[in-house]
Parts: C-alpha cells; sequence; structure tokens
C-alpha cells in the first residue's frame, strides 16, 4: 500500500502536470499569490560558482522545478494556503563557505534544505542545521559519515560509499578481469572516502592495488603520479574526485601513453566528462556507478522529468537534479501531511516515509536517515554518450 505521502505527492504532481501556462523564470523565486498565507522558505545549497558549477546548477535547478511545479498546483498545509519560496545559495564546494551559508539559511529561518552536493560541505553544515533543529535531505553526498553523526535531521536520497565504492571495487576486479590496480583521490571527503572504499573491495575481490597516490579538486597538472603510475602497468586506474579534474586527467593519460581502464564514482559520471576528456576517451574504457538509478516502469517516469527538465532550462540533466527534486517535494509531502511547515513537527512524519515514489524510484529511511536498499547504476561510455549497463540495489 502506498504511504500517505505518495498519495500527497502524486495528487501535487497530477495538477502540476495538467497545467499549461508557462512557469516563472528560473531565476526568480515563486512570489506569493494574492490570496496565498504564509511563505515557507526552502533552502538548497550547491556549488554555482567554481570548477563543478554545472553540477552546483544541475541540482538547483532540479530544486526550482520542484518549487515551481508546487506553487503552480497550490499547497495548503494545515489548512492554509501557503506559497514556497526557493532559498538559493553557493557554497563553491568549499567547506568554510558551506557552513557560512548554512548559518544563513538558519537566520533566514528556512523550514527545510536539500543540499549540500558535495560531502565535504555537507558534512560541517549538517551540524550548524541539526543544532537549529531543521531538517536536510542530502541528494548527492555520499560519505558515510553524513549520516553516522547521530543527527535526527540528517536524511539521504542515495546510496553512500561503502555500497558505492564496494560495487565499483568488486566491478574492476570481477567483470575489468583487473589484476592490477592504481587508486588516485582528490583528498576530499568524497573522494577520498570512496577511495577507500573501492580500494578495500578490490583487495576483498582478490585484486592487487599497486599503487595509491593523490591530488586536489583544484589540479590541472597530473604528469607526476601519472607518471609514477604507468611504471607499475595498471590496467584499471580509479580516480576519486570530481569530473573537472577526471576530465584533464584523462587526457593527460592519453597523451603518456597510459592505456588503462578508467573507473570513478558518481563525481565523474556525468555529461561534462564527455565534453571535457573529448576524443581520449574510447568506447568501454571510461566507467562509473551513479549512486542512484531507476529500472522498468520507473524509467518512463524518469525520461518523462528529463525531457520537462531540457524544455525547462534548455540543458540536459547531469547527474543528480532528478533526487534534488524528489527530495523537495517529498520534504513539502511530510508537511502537508504534518499539517505544518515548523520543523519540529515535520521531521518525525519525514523521518517516517515510507515507499514515497518520486521520479527517481521509491524513497524510505532507515534509523539513521539513508535511503533503504538504494540503487547503483553502472555506466560507461560509448560514441561520446554515456550508456547504462545495469543497476543494482
Amino acid at each position: 500500500m502506498k504511504s500517505t505521502l505518495t498519495v500527497v505527492a502524486a495528487a501535487v504532481l497530477l495538477v502540476a502536470c495538467g497545467k499549461k501556462k508557462e512557469a516563472a523564470a528560473p531565476s526568480a523565486p515563486a512570489a506569493a499569490s494574492a490570496d496565498a498565507g504564509a511563505v515557507v522558505k526552502i533552502g538548497h545549497v550547491g556549488p554555482t560558482s567554481g570548477a563543478i558549477a554545472h553540477l552546483g546548477k544541475d541540482n538547483e535547478n532540479g530544486a526550482r522545478l520542484a518549487i515551481e511545479e508546487l506553487n503552480d498546483a497550490g499547497v495548503t498545509i494545515g489548512g492554509q494556503k501557503v506559497s514556497l519560496e526557493l532559498v538559493a545559495e553557493d557554497d563553491a564546494a568549499d567547506p568554510k563557505q558551506g557552513t557560512a551559508v548554512a548559518q544563513k539559511l538558519v537566520d533566514s529561518k528556512v523550514s527545510g534544505v536539500v543540499g549540500h552536493l558535495n560531502s565535504g560541505t555537507t558534512i560541517p553544515a549538517s551540524k550548524i542545521y541539526s543544532d537549529a533543529g531543521i531538517p536536510q535531505i542530502s541528494p548527492s553526498a555520499t560519505n558515510p559519515k553524513y549520516t553516522r553523526q547521530g543527527f535526527k535531521t540528517a536524511f539521504r536520497v542515495v546510496a553512500d560509499d561503502t555500497q558505492l565504492g564496494g560495487t565499483l571495487g568488486k566491478y574492476a576486479v570481477g567483470s575489468l578481469k583487473g589484476k592490477s590496480i592504481a587508486v588516485i583521490d582528490d583528498r576530499t571527503a568524497y573522494g577520498q572516502g570512496v577511495a577507500e572504499e573501492f580500494a578495500k573491495a578490490v583487495a576483498g575481490a582478490g585484486g592487487k592495488v599497486v599503487a595509491k597516490e593523490f591530488t586536489t579538486d583544484k589540479a590541472t597538472d597530473f604528469s607526476a603520479i601519472l607518471t609514477a603510475i604507468k611504471g607499475k602497468k595498471p590496467d584499471v586506474v580509479f580516480f576519486g574526485g570530481m569530473d573537472a579534474v577526471a576530465g584533464p586527467m584523462l587526457k593527460q593519460m592519453k597523451s603518456l601513453g597510459l592505456n588503462a581502464k578508467f573507473i570513478g564514482g558518481d563525481g565523474i559520471c556525468s555529461t561534462e566528462l564527455v565534453k571535457l576528456a573529448g576524443d581520449a576517451i574510447a568506447d568501454d574504457q571510461v566507467f562509473c556507478a551513479e549512486a542512484g538509478g531507476v529500472e522498468g516502469e520507473a524509467k518512463v517516469a524518469m525520461e518523462a522529468f528529463k525531457s520537462k527538465f531540457k524544455a525547462k532550462f534548455n540543458t540536459d540533466v547531469q547527474v543528480y537534479a532528478p533526487y534534488v527534486y524528489d527530495s523537495v517535494k517529498l520534504m513539502v509531502a511530510a508537511m502537508v501531511k504534518a499539517g505544518s511547515s515548523d520543523p519540529a513537527k515535520y521531521l518525525p512524519v519525514l523521518a517516517a516515509t515510507t515507499d514515497y515514489q518520486g521520479v527517481t524510484g521509491p524513497i524510505s529511511f532507515d534509523a539513521k536517515g539513508d535511503i533503504k536498499n538504494g540503487a547503483l547504476t553502472l555506466k560507461t561510455v560509448r560514441a561520446g554518450k554515456l550508456e547504462t549497463l545495469v543497476v543494482i540495489r
């Protein structure tokens, strides 16, 4: 049986889809109508400046689309019609800026926050939201620590690095037949975390890590570490980091004649990677795992979302916009069910989410706030495009 949250969300979505008028421009928050009551603020944080701004903007657009659809449909909380307002902030993928904007959102009296994108900003910001009692749903931070701090306000709608890195490690040994594997990470909470889980899984699967190197999330020259790795003659290179670094790294691998499979987590699983690496990527050379995924009948809803997103913002979904979209709608559905946008009142309803049906599939939370039975989508690059290989739960 579908939960009440599912019914509420489905009703809202049906009304929104039936609208013919154009939604408000994405650069402006939805304005309250004349007959609307209170304004309910929902915060979103992502890096909308810097090297991975394309990913941050992708996430923010997912939030904007959800807010606009909900306002178009009309939302009533506790018997009062409300207007939802998106308060979007840029953390530039920097932990210090992340905590600064987190405090700014708390001071702005947001009712909830969707974000941040990176584990390195999500984790320190989560303490600020916890202290303020404000629910936070991360659509993309995968470091396990985020939901293992004991904060009742922290939720995640994607699989974490234990599953992500573990699956990739076993895949590198079992499916890619990797006999000698090199591991590189960018020293961020995300990159280092997923690389560690990958290396553990490689060892567990009987593989051998022949080199461990690290760089930074702002580096552009990898000649020294790639030359050192080339001497170890690896057949697989793993990178824990983001596409903005992975793209140039792949180009330099090609120029050095380092012919190895290249594998990474969700940070490189984007359409931007293909643009950044260009002809340095051969078919079936690059493999990645997105910490989420849909299969079967759920693909219909996801494809509909992608088409709607493209029509609205004139760009394709990068990675996590659908998860942000679902997170916003889930948060509002919890408010509707609780009859209040007061974080203290709707937080228990959000925590008790069971089988919420979003465009990314069913969402239920465990006691830590992690998604239950989270999916992973393994992908490769063929003919300059990301192609799905398999969805694993």
